[in-house]
C-alpha cells in the first residue's frame, strides 16, 4: 500500500494533478498495486487565508508518505518569493531532496524547435544538486537603500553535498546504461571557489567508475550545445542554479513545458514529483493546459516506488498520443481539452 501525499497547489496545478490521478487509478488496476492519497492545501490560497506556508508539523506528516505528487506553486496574489521559499524550497530542503532529476526526451520531432533533430538526438538527463548553492538563501545587504549599497548572495557548497550529488549521477549513468557518459556542467574559469570543489570532487569520484566516460563543459557552452548538438549528451550533473537554467532550455528542445516532468529525489527518504512548468495562472479554470508533464511526473513517481513497468507504461501511452493525436503541446492548441488529453492517456495505457 503506497501512501501518496498530493499537493495540487496553485493555478492550473489542480487541473493537471486531476489528470495524473486519473491515470494512477487505472494503471494501479492494470499492474495490481494498491495506494491511498491525501490532499494537502499548501499554496497561495492557504497563505492568503492563514498567512502560513509550511510548518514543522507539516514536514513531519509528509515524512510518513511514500511519495509526494505536486501540481504547482505560485499565486498572482502573493508576492514572488514567499511561496517558492516557504513551500517549494522548504519541502526540498526539509525532506533533504538533494537531487533534482530532469529527463529531457523528445517524443515527436514535429514539436521540436530545432531543425532535423530526431527522438534519438534528444534523450538525456540532467542531475541537478537540489539543496545547496545560491538557493541556500545566504547573503546580506550592506548600506541598503544608499548609493553605496552592496547585495551579497552566497553560493554555499559543501564537500558532502557536492559528492553525494556527483555519486548519484555516476550511479544513475551506470543504471541508465545508454552511452554511459557523464558531463560536468559548471563555470570553472570564473567561479573559482565553488567550481574548484565541484571539479576536484568529480575527478576523484570518476576514478571509481572506470566504465563511465566523463567530460566537462562550461554552462554557457552547454546551452549552446543543447541547441546545436544535443545528441552529445547522456547524463549531465551540475549545481542548483545552473541546473535550474539549463533544464528550462532542455524543456524547450523536447517540445515545451507541457511535456517536461521532474523529480526531487531523496534516495533514502521521501521524494516529490512535479511538472516543471509552474502554475500558469492565465490558463486557470479554462481546461486548456497540457497535463502531460504532470502525467509523466506520475510515471516517474511510480518508477521511483519500484513500479517500473507501470511507470514505463504511462510514458508509453504519452508517447503514443503525442505522436498520433495532439496537434501541439502548447496550452489551448492541443486539439483537445485538458481532461480529454487525460482520457486519451488512459485509453492508451
Amino acid at each position: 500500500m503506497y501512501k501518496i501525499a498530493v499537493i495540487p497547489g496553485d493555478g492550473t496545478g489542480p487541473e493537471v494533478i486531476r489528470e495524473g490521478l486519473k491515470v494512477l487509478e487505472v494503471i494501479s488496476q492494470k499492474y495490481k498495486f494498491q495506494y491511498e492519497t491525501k490532499v494537502f492545501d499548501f499554496g497561495g490560497e492557504r497563505f492568503l487565508k492563514t498567512g502560513k506556508t509550511l510548518e514543522a508539523s507539516d514536514i513531519d506528516e509528509l515524512n510518513k508518505y511514500s511519495a509526494i505528487y505536486l501540481g504547482a506553486i505560485g499565486h498572482p496574489g502573493v508576492k514572488p518569493g514567499i511561496l517558492e521559499t516557504g513551500v517549494l524550497l522548504k519541502l526540498r530542503f526539509s525532506l533533504d531532496q538533494y537531487i533534482n532529476l530532469r529527463p529531457v526526451k523528445l517524443y515527436n520531432p514535429e514539436f521540436c524547435p530545432l531543425k532535423d533533430k530526431k527522438p534519438e538526438d534528444i534523450d538525456f538527463v540532467v542531475v541537478r544538486e537540489n539543496s545547496e548553492g545560491l538557493y541556500k538563501g545566504m547573503g546580506e545587504f550592506k548600506d541598503k537603500a544608499s548609493l553605496d549599497e552592496v547585495a551579497i548572495q552566497i553560493s554555499y557548497n559543501t564537500r558532502k553535498g557536492v559528492e553525494r550529488c556527483i555519486r548519484y549521477a555516476f550511479e544513475y549513468t551506470r543504471k541508465r546504461n545508454k552511452r554511459k557518459k557523464l558531463t560536468l556542467c559548471g563555470k570553472t574559469n570564473v567561479l573559482t571557489y565553488a567550481w574548484d570543489l565541484w571539479e576536484r570532487t568529480f575527478n576523484e569520484v570518476a576514478k571509481e567508475y572506470s566504465d563511465i566516460t566523463t567530460d566537462y563543459a562550461h554552462v554557457d557552452a552547454t546551452c549552446m550545445w543543447f541547441v546545436k548538438n544535443p545528441e552529445w549528451f547522456d547524463v549531465i550533473v551540475t549545481d542548483n542554479m545552473f541546473g535550474d537554467i539549463i533544464t528550462d532550455l532542455g524543456a524547450m528542445i523536447q517540445g515545451g513545458m507541457g511535456i517536461a516532468a521532474g523529480g526531487n529525489i531523496n534516495p533514502q527518504g521521501v521524494s516529490m514529483f512535479e511538472p516543471i512548468g509552474g502554475s500558469a495562472p492565465k490558463y486557470t479554470g479554462k481546461n486548456v493546459i497540457n497535463p502531460l508533464a504532470a502525467i509523466c511526473a506520475m510515471g516517474m513517481l511510480l518508477e521511483n516506488l519500484g513500479e517500473v513497468k507501470a511507470g514505463k507504461a504511462v510514458e508509453g501511452a504519452v508517447i503514443k498520443i503525442v505522436n498520433t493525436k495532439l496537434k501541439s503541446l502548447a496550452a489551448g492548441k492541443m486539439g483537445y481539452s485538458t481532461t480529454e488529453v487525460g482520457d486519451l492517456v488512459v485509453e492508451n495505457l
